[in-house]
């Protein structure tokens, strides 16, 4: 009974077998294979994003923190999802237009990609597993801040803004190790 039961949890629980971010690789908005290897070394914030959301200003704020710690070890990686009430309808050159000619995005941004449900892509998979909090992503614009080893990651609220000063703290301590 335990045995079937354990088996059935397998079948159905999507599990990723990546030890770090660096093991995963995506496509980029443009359509281009992109090793997250490439960040080796760096403080990745993971963003899971939306063009027709009530959080969508946030893009504001994360290009702010973009610009202000690039040069000292932050990347950003946008992966825009369509899982929440159909917030994210465009194709890529939609989204890329969107982001670059509204909010002036100039962090990497990836092709859209489903962040919960049956379909969900592995590396949201992973990023959910190791931050400790194995609920699924409530909606848009949640942020995982994964630590310059590639196997920490701490997750954050999509209410969580990206000027918090809770959210500022982490990602400069992070930025400091």
């Amino acid at each position: 009974m335990v045995a079937t039961l354990l088996a059935a949890f397998c079948l159905t629980t999507p599990v990723s077998p990546a030890n770090t971010l660096y093991e995963f690789t995506k496509k980029d908005i443009d359509g281009k294979e992109r090793k997250l290897a490439d960040f080796k070394g760096k403080v990745v914030l993971v963003v899971n994003v939306a063009s027709k959301c009530g959080l969508t200003k946030q893009y504001a704020g994360i290009e702010a923190l973009y610009r202000k710690y690039k040069s000292k070890g932050l990347v950003v990686l946008g992966f825009p999802a369509n899982n929440f009430g159909g917030q994210e309808p465009g194709t890529e050159a939609e989204i890329k237009q969107f982001c670059t000619g509204t909010y002036d995005v100039t962090f990497p941004m990836f092709s859209k990609i489903s962040v919960k449900g049956d379909d969900i892509d592995p590396l949201f998979t992973w990023l959910i597993a190791q931050s400790g909090r194995k609920e699924d992503i409530e909606w848009n614009f949640a942020k995982f801040v994964v630590a310059k080893d590639g196997k920490r990651v701490l997750r954050f609220s999509p209410r969580t803004t990206p000027e918090s000063p809770e959210f500022v703290q982490a990602l400069e301590q992070e930025l400091g190790k």
